[in-house]
């Protein structure tokens, strides 16, 4: 949380703020199992009422379960490892002068996709690319943060549900079947928040390189899915191992299209909705000319070279 917030000030003053934030009511601690004295924080059913009411998260819907005490212990670790990864955008951006706010890193953003169903991404990431006052594109990503708690196939079959909310079209309401003459067709429901659906990016951890092989296997295995061709052709789908993001960098090309996880590149200059992904045949033509093209070995052979 000091880096996120406060980078900049001793850390002193980041503890007196969450003790005075405490003593308010608004946010509480746990104490981490095996990590000494290492206290995690989260907000109090107060504090989830207090800031909704901020202008940047109005029309936000929190989780149930982020101000129970039980289940915040029971989650801790994994929350811990989804802001180390929002940290590593955050920081990469402040290094590059671009422009990626704590804000900007926003925690299960609930999306419908009908029948009482939803898709919950780990994290909604907004990104502005370029230096801060000039010119530059607007990215969105959903983050699903992997700590190898769920076998591979769980993993992949998240691709079929992302694919659901892509083409997602809200039923009308009871009695409007019809449309008026003239109304907008009803579009999907995605397009109500994003011109442009968001990439969606797998961080993989807890696991070494063999698991790290396994669960990218298992990734693009499910993509060969003729049922999921539309939705692949228009929305880079990218996986990196948590590892090689904190080490180079998020904006470095650590990340496999999971079409071709032979290939590498930046998630902030993946292939767009006209630009196909790298295709194994033409490999060694493209990397003549691609600046993010790395050689072709295996993520557990670059493991082992570091």
């Amino acid at each position: 949380m000091h880096l996120i917030l406060n980078p900049q000030v001793r850390i002193e003053q980041t503890r007196r703020r969450l003790a005075k934030l405490r003593v308010e009511g608004l946010v509480d601690r746990i104490t981490l199992p095996q990590r000494g004295r290492l206290r995690g924080w989260f907000p109090t059913q107060y504090g989830v009422q207090v800031a909704c009411e901020w202008p940047e998260l109005r029309g936000r819907r929190p989780s149930k379960t982020v101000s129970d005490r039980t289940a915040v212990r029971l989650r801790v670790g994994h929350a811990l490892t989804v802001t180390e990864t929002g940290l590593a955008f955050l920081q990469d951006a402040r290094r590059r002068g671009e422009l990626c706010r704590p804000l900007d890193w926003i925690p299960e953003v609930y999306h419908p996709t009908g029948s009482n169903e939803a898709v919950i991404p780990d994290a909604l990431l907004y990104y502005r690319r370029g230096r801060d006052g000039g010119e530059g594109a607007m990215l969105r990503a959903f983050v699903e943060v992997d700590r190898a708690t769920m076998g591979p196939e769980r993993l992949a079959a998240k691709l079929t549900a992302y694919a659901r909310l892509y083409d997602y079209v809200p039923a009308p309401a009871p009695g409007r079947r019809q449309r008026p003459v003239g109304q907008e067709p009803v579009q999907e429901e995605w397009r109500r928040h994003y011109p442009l659906f968001p990439q969606l990016l797998f961080v993989l951890d807890g696991t070494g390189p063999a698991g790290i092989e396994t669960r990218i296997r298992a990734l693009r295995a499910a993509a060969a899915d003729p049922a999921l061709s539309g939705f692949l052709r228009n929305v880079p789908v990218l996986v990196a191992p948590l590892i090689e993001v904190l080490q180079g960098g998020p904006a470095e090309p650590v990340w496999h299209p999971v079409q071709d996880p032979g290939s590498t590149v930046s998630w902030s200059h993946s292939p767009g909705p006209d630009t196909p992904h790298a295709a194994p045949a033409h490999r060694g033509a493209a990397a003549a000319h691609h600046p993010d093209h790395r050689p072709d070995h295996s993520w557990s052979e670059r493991w082992a070279a570091s």
